[in-house]
């Protein structure tokens, strides 16, 4: 189910550079999954979420027919602030009093930075887990 649209980029056809290293949603699934006790499900329509402990630390919009918000995570609150002020990326619908961001395209940024940025909000998701909820994700 999850395959038929792993393989779509969501970049714009005008940003693209040979140079530049992009991620794709079948990169970006790949990357989340290689974190310990990650979890993935589809929820509300085509979003694929990626949780550790029950708890999202990104989601990725699947619908290629709507244009924008691909791919949205939790950052530390300074770089909330800078983020947004990066052409591409804008305060995540309903999240962003958390400090969350959108990627309306995945060529937003280079992949090394948007890895870093995953790896972030995957710890800052992590650290803040009830103490029973890791211990019962170290017993897995």
């Amino acid at each position: 189910m999850l395959r038929a649209n792993l393989k779509t980029s969501f970049h714009r056809e005008d940003a693209k550079d040979a140079k530049e290293e992009f991620m794709d949603l079948e990169s970006i699934r790949s990357y989340c999954l290689s974190f310990p006790h990650v979890t993935e499900d589809i929820q509300w329509g085509n979003n694929l979420l990626f949780r550790v402990g029950g708890k999202m630390f990104v989601i990725v919009d699947m619908d290629i027919s709507s244009p924008g918000n691909r791919l949205s995570f939790k950052c530390a609150p300074e770089e909330h602030a800078e983020l947004i002020e990066i052409e591409g990326i804008i305060p995540a619908p309903y999240l962003a009093r958390y400090h969350w961001v959108t990627l309306q395209w995945l060529d937003a940024l280079e992949a090394p930075e948007i890895k870093r940025l995953i790896r972030n909000s995957y710890n800052m998701v992590y650290a803040k887990l009830p103490k029973k909820v890791k211990a019962q994700l170290g017993k897995k």
